[in-house]
């Protein structure tokens, strides 16, 4: 098949309200840098009916692609920290490869194993609903009550908050974007905020890729559901990020909290 043939088939097949959801999932995330996981995976599962792992497999591979494009501009500003992407990825990479083995032991078809998956899913939402909407208050409580942490434990403490999100983005896919970030805010409080959103966004490029693959390898992904999601997602965080100075940022970040809550909820308290 020649390269104008499969282009041909891949647009064939391309479904317009995949396309629609990576249009706007895209654009929450090119303003508040937050949402991809968060809203993309509980969208699959409940407005199209796709089977949980299914829907975070896709969405791994979906969020690495993006955050792909997202690094190479942080880069090209200067705006990431490598040396805070290695603690991270010291820790987030084996436990990313362990937390997929793990999967790999369960039957992915199972009742018991996607109440794990929607489980994992709601606490995931809860915490990052919870570090959207206290994020200032915890990092004023985290200045008066522990101050500046000395180098060994900062060290330490980023390679453990990787194994975390290793654990939490591989059975969920969220948690690199509002958890990460508010983390790298109490751990390095005199970074400037754009560096650590850039340092966040290049960490999240290997998990998600990692975990995407490792989901490959378990056959939980739908290349012409991510396809089409992608589609869909590169003007919308084209639009997002033009449109990210012009609205407040808590508007944007309590609506998204408010919307991640009842998602959690619709997965903890309803069939």
């Amino acid at each position: 098949m020649s390269f104008l043939q499969a282009t041909i088939h891949f647009f064939a097949h391309v479904q317009l309200l995949y396309v629609l959801s990576g249009l706007v999932v895209g654009g929450l995330v090119g303003m508040t840098g937050v949402g991809g996981g968060s809203l993309m995976t509980p969208l699959l599962i409940l407005a199209f009916g796709i089977h949980p792992v299914t829907a975070v497999g896709t969405d791994l591979l979906y969020a690495s692609a993006t955050k792909t494009g997202g690094t190479l501009i942080h880069g090209f500003n200067k705006t990431i920290d490598w040396k805070v992407v290695g603690r991270l990825a010291t820790g987030s990479v084996p436990f990313t490869a362990l937390t997929i083995f793990a999967l790999s032991k369960l039957d992915l078809g199972n009742a018991a194993t996607q109440g794990l998956i929607t489980k994992a899913l709601g606490v995931a939402l809860l915490l990052t609903a919870i570090s959207l909407i206290f994020r200032k208050t915890l990092m004023r409580y985290y200045a008066g009550h522990v101050g500046e942490l000395n180098a060994t434990l900062v060290r330490n403490l980023t390679v453990a908050m990787g194994a975390l999100l290793g654990v939490l983005v591989s059975i969920s896919s969220v948690g690199a974007g509002a958890i990460g970030v508010t983390a790298l805010i109490l751990l390095y409080p005199n970074m400037p905020t754009a560096r650590i959103v850039g340092s966040d966004i290049a960490h999240a490029v290997p998990l998600t890729l990692i975990a995407g693959l490792g989901h490959w390898w378990l056959g939980s992904i739908n290349f012409i559901m991510l396809g089409s999601l992608l589609v869909g997602s590169i003007p919308g965080i084209i639009a997002g990020s033009t449109l990210a100075a012009r609205v407040p940022d808590p508007a944007v970040r309590y609506t998204l909290a408010a919307v991640l809550i009842l998602v959690c909820a619709r997965f903890w308290f309803f069939k």
